[in-house]
């Protein structure tokens, strides 16, 4: 009887012990291994955004009108606020205009940062908006210590001056020193938006360099890197040819690319 009774007390202290482990586990905020599968997922989302990182938004854009037949770039309005190159998966934010004195009207457009992934790119669209600054300093510093890639804003930017001391890159339709407070309420993140007239869905890869921004649907993006990289690769070596043929028509012939 004592023995059964000396396993039981130590049953409970090791179930006490493991209890403790598991409680101290959650707090310090350790995490089960990712499954396989995940991991996988993972390990292919960055090979992708490293890729597209190093192709140029014109080839993307010309590989995407072949696969898909649809122009995916945004228009020429859509200008940085300072050179900059990157490419992330879309994080969207809609704006309706809406004149109010709802403290709580744009608490969804702050929390949609606090949530985001790093590698995230917040687009934003303010309905009507190309003259009311959509963001400004206080966010994009919310977005650069969350490592977000950038930033695309179908309406205004402010605080320029900030953004560029921090280095967080900014697309916008212009800079202006305006506010969406009281005029704008949030209607909803991680949905489908037009972004400057371009249809953008939740993590689809937003790709933006000097000559603009292009929007590549999430389930097309392998196909669409392996033939920009492809473009990119041709292009690159017509410029020594066009040198020493000195002929554009020549190289087209060769490399089949224009």
């Amino acid at each position: 009887m004592n023995r059964f009774a000396g396993f039981f007390r130590r049953a409970i202290v090791c179930g006490g012990v493991l209890a403790v482990i598991l409680v101290l586990a959650g707090i310090a905020g350790w995490a089960w291994p990712p499954s396989r599968q995940e991991a996988a997922n993972s390990s292919s989302d960055a090979s992708l955004l490293e890729g597209f990182r190093h192709v140029e938004a014109a080839s993307v854009s010309d590989a995407l009108e072949q696969i898909s037949g649809r122009k995916m770039y945004m228009t020429h309005r859509m200008r940085p606020i300072f050179p900059a190159k990157f490419a992330g998966f879309a994080l969207t934010v809609l704006l309706k205009k809406e004149s109010n004195n709802d403290p709580g009207a744009l608490t969804g457009m702050l929390a949609a940062i606090d949530q985001g992934a790093p590698n995230s790119v917040y687009v934003m669209v303010v309905e009507d908006g190309a003259d009311i600054a959509g963001m400004g300093g206080l966010m994009g510093t919310a977005m650069y210590s969350r490592n977000f890639s950038g930033a695309v804003i179908d309406g205004g930017v402010r605080d320029t001056a900030y953004l560029q001391k921090i280095g967080f890159p900014v697309y916008a339709l212009g800079i202006v020193p305006s506010t969406s407070i009281s005029h704008y309420r949030f209607a909803g993140s991680n949905i489908p938006v037009v972004c400057d007239g371009v249809k953008v869905s939740p993590a689809d890869i937003i790709v933006a360099d000097a000559d603009g921004v292009v929007v590549v649907p999430r389930a097309s993006a392998p196909q669409v890197l392996a033939l920009a990289q492809e473009m990119d690769f041709k292009e690159h070596s017509m410029y020594a040819w066009i040198e020493k043929l000195k002929s554009i028509q020549e190289a087209v012939k060769k490399f089949g690319r224009l």
